[in-house]
């Protein structure tokens, strides 16, 4: 199935719809960008192939990254042509519902009945989409971060209908272009933007009842919890702190904030049968224990080749300090 997909469609071609594009262009594939018009299109198409150009001279793409992305992508003069002949289509509009609705109403009535058709929406349920689209078998959620070009993660979210084989396709097609998919299921927000908002609210919270400065919120995330994300998701983390160090720290917090932050089920029956993470051999990844010292030996490389990094970069221009 990978190898039937050489012609890619990208609808909406915005700052997302675009980074997809660079994407999938950029490892070889002829992508057509379908916008409103032909003339949204094109300007479209000579904004991303100059902008590859200023990425490969800072670094940020190989040498050669803009030749290529130039020789692949095309602009066509309206969506139904743009998906006409593709074996992938990616919904890239904006994030309205009536927008979205009308896009895909639009691609899965003019793509071939075999193209499989991934809609980028960012929080809107996918099987609510799926209504819109013809043939609702071969559509799925195919979520990808901003910014498309450097961030790893797509989220993969297929509906009751998809057929296997357009998720397999799929995620062959993410994981061709260099990216990390996840499967999950289908729910408002899915899990990025569900983990994210929740953060984000938690976090407006704190300033709004006058506890901490907005920037310094950021500093604490950045500088703590936030500082070991790029290696290790919260799983990880809780079990090689020790699952009963977070059951003691949730019930100070439950005493002070109530069910808000109270213990997860999950967690407290662990704790209760003795697997604490790392330190009993069992948590909630039953990490290997003879792996314990490896595990703990990459994670010490790992944050202190991200300090280098860090300082080597420096902070990060304009933002308070």
């Amino acid at each position: 199935m990978t190898d039937a997909v050489r012609r890619v469609a990208v609808v909406g071609s915005g700052y997302m719809g675009g980074g997809i594009a660079q994407v999938l262009a950029g490892v070889g594939l002829d992508v057509v960008l379908g916008d409103v018009d032909v003339r949204t299109a094109s300007a479209a198409r000579q904004r991303l192939v100059d902008q590859a150009g200023a990425f490969e001279r800072d670094g940020l793409f190989p040498p050669g990254a803009a030749e290529r992305i130039g020789a692949r992508l095309s602009a066509a003069d309206s969506i139904e042509s743009a998906v006409a002949d593709a074996d992938y289509v990616t919904e890239a509009v904006p994030e309205d519902r009536d927008v979205k609705t009308a896009a895909l109403q639009a691609i899965s009535a003019a793509a071939r009945p075999d193209a499989v058709i991934g809609s980028n929406t960012s929080a809107i349920p996918i099987g609510e989409l799926a209504r819109s689209v013809r043939y609702p078998e071969r559509f799925l959620g195919v979520h990808w971060m901003n910014p498309a070009p450097f961030v790893p993660g797509v989220e993969l979210i297929p509906t009751p209908a998809t057929r296997p084989e357009a998720l397999d396709r799929a995620e062959a097609l993410v994981r061709a272009a260099g990216k990390v998919p996840a499967r999950i299921a289908d729910s408002p927000g899915f899990v990025a933007n569900r983990l994210q908002f929740a953060l984000f609210r938690e976090a407006a919270r704190m300033v709004e009842e006058g506890l901490v400065e907005a920037h310094q919120v950021d500093v604490v995330v950045a500088n703590a919890f936030g500082f070991r994300l790029p290696f290790f998701g919260p799983f990880a983390i809780a079990d090689m702190a020790g699952l009963d160090v977070y059951a003691a720290s949730y019930e100070s917090l439950q005493k002070a904030y109530g069910e808000r932050l109270g213990a997860p089920e999950s967690l407290r029956r662990l704790v209760d049968d003795g697997h604490l993470g790392l330190k009993s051999g069992g948590g909630f990844l039953d990490i290997d224990p003879e792996q314990a010292a490896a595990l703990t030996a990459y994670r010490d490389r790992a944050y202190a080749a991200l300090s280098r990094l860090r300082a080597e970069l420096g902070p990060p221009p304009g933002l308070p300090r």
